[in-house]
């Protein structure tokens, strides 16, 4: 995908998760993050987008903390939220394409701009999900090829760094399965970090996990049960994986 279609999909799912919240009400539970209310979703989102934001238009090339966010609720938080959002996205759109800035993820991204550009979109969709679970509703569409991306970018970026606590014992083997985009990643689990290679490798399997990109996405994220029709052979390892697997 390219660096505009992560903006334009950034627009719309900040906008959506904006909605959500604003039904939902800002002091509404997260059920898909406990600990959390609709108000420490928003001031999480729009922290994260001010710092993300902060690298490309500064040119920053070394890590910096999350800013702070302030202790407003209702309307204000949510106005401080979408200008942060807003400001993002100008960012993103009127940056130079060559930007040299840090990123953190150890997977291959033509520039740091596209880097973040789709780490901002996944981060918002993510939360989108979040907010629509405080609000109930069923969660909202995801494109089959955004969904297939960011079950990339987890199974090879999050979970390949040293700090990913999905491990065994002994080497096993998951593999995961988009049907409807034709996807495949094998995921080979140790005592180590996961170390996920792209495609079906025709090696024998301990588990394999199979559904749409979207299910996938949402399932992997641990926002839906990794259970069901679509999880085969050791179910054991999905439930490693919905115990260890939260970034």
């Amino acid at each position: 995908m390219k660096t505009d279609e992560f903006v334009e999909i950034l627009v719309r799912e900040g906008e959506l998760l904006a909605e959500a919240a604003e039904r939902a009400g800002t002091e509404a539970p997260v059920p898909t993050c406990p600990q959390w209310r609709v108000a420490d979703l928003l001031r999480h989102t729009g922290a994260v987008h001010r710092w993300a934001g902060g690298f490309v238009a500064e040119a920053i090339v070394d890590p910096v903390p999350f800013p702070d966010a302030p202790e407003l609720v209702g309307p204000e938080l949510l106005a401080w939220f979408r200008e942060g959002l807003a400001d993002l996205v100008r960012t993103l759109t009127e940056a130079p394409a060559d930007v040299q800035c840090w990123t953190f993820l150890p997977t291959a991204a033509p520039s740091p701009l596209a880097f973040w550009a789709r780490r901002q979109a996944h981060e918002t969709a993510i939360h989108r999900l979040d907010a629509e679970a405080a609000l109930g509703v069923e969660f909202g569409a995801l494109a089959p090829e955004f969904a297939e991306d960011g079950v990339e970018e987890l199974l090879t970026g999050f979970h390949a760094r040293p700090r990913s606590r999905v491990r065994t014992p002994e080497p096993r083997v998951l593999r995961v399965r988009a049907a409807d985009t034709g996807a495949v990643w094998t995921v080979h689990l140790s005592p180590e970090p996961p170390r996920t290679v792209v495609g079906d490798l025709g090696e024998p399997v301990d588990c394999e996990v199979t559904g749409t990109a979207a299910w996938l996405y949402a399932a992997l994220w641990n926002r839906l049960p990794l259970a069901g029709p679509g999880v085969s052979g050791d179910e054991e390892l999905a439930r490693l994986w919905i115990d260890t697997g939260r970034i």
